[in-house]
């Protein structure tokens, strides 16, 4: 497509505030989603203190073609990972903390097993701070799914990422029916586990078509609804096939939020991550 339009034009970043949070994690050996996948919000949630934690390396096992992170054979899992990040979410006194994860289909319970330690690091560590996990479909392994949820995240958040008409063409080794599965399988587990999902626009979706995610997710009681603008990340990805306008970014959460969604946030810049502090308040005090 051609460039970018006028709403898709961020500011660079503060280089001081980059460097300053990028040394700290340097130091813990930690990796952000918002570096390896060149999230356009980084600047804003650096400056702010918050950040989307990516464990298990920045090396990935699928070959998704819209995502930046690198892909390949990763490392072995680094032991003291879950303490560092408890440790970085404690020095940057966060209130929500985010953790998501590289696919890593070479392990058996896809990291799973990782995921329960950094809860319970961050529980040590950081108490009064509410988790939200963003996983992997652990190849449909339902049982390393409930250890993760029996472990007590606050919210669970699985993307779908797109429409089920494009994952042949988008997402090759992932399978919508097993994401939709997973969502599912999280409520059956424990109720009390906020679910969410999150899905971009540009890559040639119709609007029937996303109507259609939105009320699967629904029919497996899904919580939260994020919907963002895919941007390429370099020649190599998938092109945009349409720059979406924020006038449709607010029709779709109007459209979703008169579905059942409790929490959605829909925009150019949106990503899982957006707003994720606030979309845990408004919940909270819903049930309150």
């Amino acid at each position: 497509m051609n460039s970018r339009p006028d709403w898709l034009k961020m500011k660079a970043p503060d280089a001081v505030v980059l460097n300053e949070m990028e040394d700290m994690l340097k130091d813990l050996s930690l990796h952000t989603v918002c570096e390896s996948a060149n999230c356009p919000n980084i600047g804003k949630c650096f400056k702010h203190k918050t950040a989307t934690f990516m464990v298990m390396g920045n090396t990935c096992t699928r070959n998704c073609r819209f995502c930046a992170v690198n892909k390949g054979c990763p490392n072995k899992l680094d032991p003291e990972e879950p303490r560092n990040v408890a440790i970085a979410s404690k020095k940057l006194g966060l209130k929500h903390m985010v953790i998501t994860s590289v696919t890593r289909d070479d392990l058996k319970d896809g990291g799973a097993a990782h995921f329960v330690k950094i809860i319970k690091e961050m529980r040590k560590e950081n108490p009064k701070s509410t988790v939200e996990l963003l996983i992997p479909d652990l190849k449909g392994n339902w049982n390393a799914l409930k250890n993760i949820i029996d472990a007590k995240p606050d919210i669970l958040n699985h993307n779908i990422e797109t429409v089920e008409a494009l994952y042949k063409k988008v997402r090759p080794m992932a399978v919508y029916d097993r994401s939709i599965e997973l969502l599912r399988q999280v409520k059956v587990f424990d109720k009390a586990v906020y679910t969410k999902c999150g899905i971009m626009l540009g890559l040639g979706e119709t609007k029937q078509q996303v109507m259609k995610v939105m009320d699967d997710l629904l029919k497996v009681n899904c919580d939260i609804l994020t919907i963002g603008q895919y941007l390429r990340p370099s020649k190599k990805h998938l092109p945009v096939f349409e720059y979406i306008t924020p006038e449709k970014f607010a029709d779709y959460k109007k459209i979703a939020l008169e579905k059942g969604f409790k929490f959605v946030a829909s925009g150019p810049y949106v990503r899982s991550s957006y707003k994720a502090f606030e979309g845990m308040k408004i919940l909270e005090n819903l049930n309150n």
